[in-house]
């Protein structure tokens, strides 16, 4: 007759039933259920999965240890630094702006903020779009005859208004 759809199955002992937990001696997972002896763990609900970086009830170490110092990481700029040098060997002539820069790999992708450094020999006339550059770099290009065209940022926060009368 052949195999047909319904008659499917697959191969003894490929298959495997699933645990019957509570369901008397014969079953071999009688009484605790596998669970062991009382404690947290042997508990119905949510209680036998502890929050991460609970110890037991002890002061977890997050709390013991002190909290000191300042940190700067919400207010930080991350501002990637690229060489003259690196200009040079990399570009022959043009523009070359945060998007060339990104195509060539100096920066990374994620990069919002480049500075242009002044290390490295350079010969080259470019024209250069950066939101920083130091003084020596700044001073090599414009020696060259290059141009030095400075990304305009947001505007810092400026001091607090006086309260109106």
């Amino acid at each position: 007759m052949g195999t047909t759809l319904h008659t499917l199955s697959p191969n003894k002992g490929a298959t495997k039933g699933k645990k019957r937990l509570g369901r008397g001696h014969g079953s071999g997972l009688h009484k605790t259920s596998g669970k062991g002896q009382k404690g947290q763990k042997a508990r119905t609900g949510h209680h036998g999965i502890p929050k991460p970086g609970f110890e037991g009830g002890q002061t977890a170490m997050a709390r013991r240890i002190p909290k000191r110092g300042f940190t700067n990481h919400r207010f930080r700029k991350e501002v990637f630094a690229v060489n003259l040098g690196d200009l040079e060997q990399r570009f022959e002539s043009g523009t070359v702006d945060v998007e060339a820069l990104k195509a060539k790999g100096l920066v990374p992708r994620s990069a919002t903020l480049v500075k242009i450094l002044g290390d490295g020999e350079f010969a080259k006339k470019l024209t250069v779009h950066a939101h920083y550059f130091s003084a020596s770099a700044k001073e090599k290009l414009e020696k060259v005859g290059g141009k030095v065209l400075i990304i305009p940022q947001l505007p810092e926060k400026t001091e607090a208004q006086p309260a109106k009368e």
